[in-house]
């Protein structure tokens, strides 16, 4: 394939923005910049568009995908207490494909190409299926749930069985689809998980070398209910657990002390900042400036459907700018350092900075388009070009996404999912949940 022609991105140690072409041969980059004289059986013309590496969403729910609309103005614990929970163990492995596979289809027509998920505690092979006819990139896995209290106990289950349903999915997906599908351990949050589970997945991470997806101090009630129920803040009690390192993905770290924010630091845990969930939720806002002065790599998620609506990473992207500058002053999470978060910090998370993330030689070649010529973007010379996409560019705008070498949507229209198809499944998955749950 030859795109040819691009305002290229390139998010290279240089952070070059070049105007030129870019060759791919099967899954991977081979050239950027001048390819005059190559040949392709595929060629792009993208003159007068941005050419950018594939976004990564860092934290999403494709299970929820089918709540949207369905949990508003409520905050965290309650949210999942009355709303998710319930709906979450009213899937069916069928409502659980079509939720999925809704959330791929939106993810990958905002030009996001890869994805850190966390299942439901069931039927956990249709999420990867969904992933796998999609297209996407996905790493995520189970979610694994043995303790807690209220509706949480609709969904806990034995501890070992957990452990062993997760070690049985990692061996079923881990590098399935030419190494697109990747597997990682997803205990929820402290309180619904025993020490023993939280350990046991210590050991398993580093057995299988697989990272281990979570959450954190994301609301003040939730830490309170961790200093009870442990005696320690929650960062403390999994650093103490041997949690804390280079594989963990900790969701939200919206409340974390300066204790805390030096452990996330010294052991190189990847944060991700999910500004939209945080803010509908009253969570409140996380100290990004500070966890990346720290050092700390901290990436962009849009959390699930039903604390957003949305999963549009140039909504987050603008987010994650904003809401610091109160705060911080007007030049803290300048747009390129945000970009970051969006590309190469997302990419760590992933484990796959050597092949995600930028768009040079040898690294994979998932790549979006971006068409510039709308009202919104204009005027094309005004404005820095990360500035552009973090603050101006919408998801309407992406006019093809590429993961693997591979053409997923063009102008508008996803290749591997049938739409016409795909919607009247949604409505009766969504009616089935709903019904079965009890929930309006």
């Amino acid at each position: 394939m030859l795109i040819k022609n691009g305002t290229i991105v390139t998010m290279n140690p240089a952070r070059e923005i070049i105007k030129g072409d870019i060759l791919i041969e099967e899954d991977r980059i081979i050239r950027v910049g001048d390819c005059s004289g190559a040949r392709s059986d595929t060629v792009i013309n993208a003159a007068g568009k941005l050419v950018i590496p594939g976004l990564i969403q860092s934290h999403v729910h494709l299970c929820q995908v089918l709540f949207r609309g369905m949990a508003d103005d409520m905050e965290l614990l309650d949210w999942l207490n009355k709303r998710i929970w319930p709906l979450e163990n009213a899937h069916d492995e069928g409502s659980l494909y079509y939720s999925s596979l809704l959330g791929c289809a939106e993810l990958l027509r905002g030009g996001t190409t890869s994805i850190i998920d966390m299942a439901t505690v069931k039927h956990t092979g249709a999420v990867f299926q969904a992933a796998a006819d999609s297209g996407i990139r996905y790493l995520g896995g189970k979610c694994m749930m043995d303790a807690g209290s209220e509706n949480a106990a609709l969904l806990r289950e034995d501890t070992t069985a957990s452990l062993t349903e997760s070690v049985d999915l990692l061996q079923k997906w881990n590098h399935a689809c030419d190494g697109r599908l990747r597997y990682a351990f997803c205990p929820r949050f402290v309180p619904s998980c025993s020490e023993q589970l939280l350990a046991e997945v210590k050991d398993l991470s580093g057995k299988y070398r697989v990272p281990v997806h979570t959450h954190a101090s994301e609301n003040k009630a939730e830490i309170q209910l961790v200093e009870r129920q442990k005696g320690v803040r929650n960062i403390v009690y999994l650093n103490r657990l041997g949690l804390c390192n280079e594989n963990l993905i900790l969701a939200h770290c919206v409340h974390v002390d300066r204790q805390e924010q030096q452990i996330l630091a010294q052991n190189q845990v990847n944060v991700v900042h999910c500004p939209s969930a945080n803010l509908k939720l009253a969570s409140g806002i996380a100290p990004v400036p500070d966890l990346l002065e720290q050092g700390t790599s901290v990436s962009l998620g849009a959390d699930g459907a039903p604390c957003n609506n949305n999963l549009s990473m140039f909504v987050e992207m603008r987010l994650a700018a904003l809401i610091q500058k109160p705060f911080y002053g007007p030049v803290s999470m300048p747009a390129r350092h945000v970009f970051e978060m969006a590309t190469l910090n997302g990419a760590r998370a992933m484990g796959m900075s050597d092949r995600l993330g930028s768009l040079e030689p040898g690294k994979k070649a998932d790549i979006v388009l971006i068409d510039t010529d709308k009202w919104h973007t204009r005027p094309l010379g005004a404005a820095d070009i990360y500035a552009q996409l973090v603050y101006q560019v919408q998801t309407q705008d992406v006019c093809c996404t590429i993961v693997d070498g591979k053409i997923i949507m063009k102008e508008g229209h996803l290749l591997n999912v049938a739409e016409s198809e795909l919607k009247p499944q949604i409505e009766q998955a969504h009616k089935r949940v709903c019904e079965r749950a009890g929930i309006e």
